[in-house]
């Protein structure tokens, strides 16, 4: 599932050609998707400008003139494709087109349909029920060594289970949980609650460093993920740790290398040696 730097890879590629455009056509190829389309979307969404594309932990929000917005989420395989040409016909899978009055057609294609898409006056941002209740953003200001010490409270999960909790800090997800842990020295296995202190400096310090530099990179095409150029993200060259278990650690000269358990039902990555 594409995590906090594969959405801001997306965002950043649809924000230059939708900021300011007006929607001259919207249409809807199918009635849903994992969850159905809110009513008339496409008829509420045409004719309006859009004022931004920002995004919240793992959601696409896109600000319309009239205080609307549509929150978009990418579910395990979607992607937004960029046509500033005339766009290739239809494939399969396509099931929303945004089209702006500069000639700019944006397509939404997800074979899995594990996306979805919702349509809310933007009075209702604060309680609105995919965003109610999310942590603090990674590489916001908001988020520091105290804020993720802070949200950690007396957990007595792994830290690493801990951390995929989007409540505690938001948009961080498998992949990079496993890296930010490797780069802070810090054992998935430690207790939650025992990271405090300088501990939770260095953690949160990794989290937006693996973040920034993922981002950089395009973010990490595993399976699905594109750019919406169509291009393929990059950064999963540069893994430490994540998918490479019994491989040599870098930088490191433990004997066993990386090694590779489940948590929460997901796979982790680690270095017993250099992380304690």
């Amino acid at each position: 599932m594409p995590e906090l730097p594969e959405v801001e890879t997306v965002r950043r590629g649809l924000a230059p050609v939708l900021e300011g455009a007006v929607l001259a056509k919207v249409t809807a190829f199918r009635p849903d998707l994992r969850f159905p389309l809110p009513p008339g979307l496409a008829t509420r969404m045409t004719g309006r400008t859009i004022i931004s594309v920002e995004r919240r932990a793992k959601y696409l929000l896109i600000r319309l003139s009239g205080d609307l917005i549509m929150l978009s989420h990418l579910g395990m395989s979607g992607r937004y494709r960029v046509y500033k040409d005339a766009p290739p016909p239809l494939e399969p899978h396509d099931h929303l087109e945004l089209v702006t009055d500069t000639g700019v057609t944006i397509r939404y294609n997800d074979p899995r349909r594990f996306g979805f898409v919702d349509l809310f006056d933007a009075a209702q941002l604060p309680t609105q029920k995919f965003l109610a209740g999310l942590g603090p953003e990674p590489l916001s200001n908001a988020f520091d060594g105290p804020a993720l010490a802070l949200g950690l409270g007396e957990r007595r999960s792994a830290i690493k289970v801990a951390i995929l909790d989007q409540r505690v800090v938001a948009g961080v997800g498998n992949i990079y949980a496993s890296e930010a842990l490797y780069r802070a020295g810090i054992s998935p296995k430690r207790l939650a609650r025992t990271v405090k202190g300088q501990r939770a400096v260095r953690l949160a310090e990794a989290i937006r460093d693996v973040l920034n530099d993922a981002i950089a990179a395009g973010g990490s095409s595993l399976r699905d993920h594109r750019q919406t150029s169509g291009e393929l993200g990059y950064f999963q060259h540069s893994f430490a740790v994540y998918g490479r278990g019994g491989e040599k650690c870098p930088g490191c000269d433990c004997e066993d290398g990386i090694r590779q358990m489940i948590q929460g039902g997901r796979s982790t990555f680690y270095c017993a040696k250099r992380q304690r």
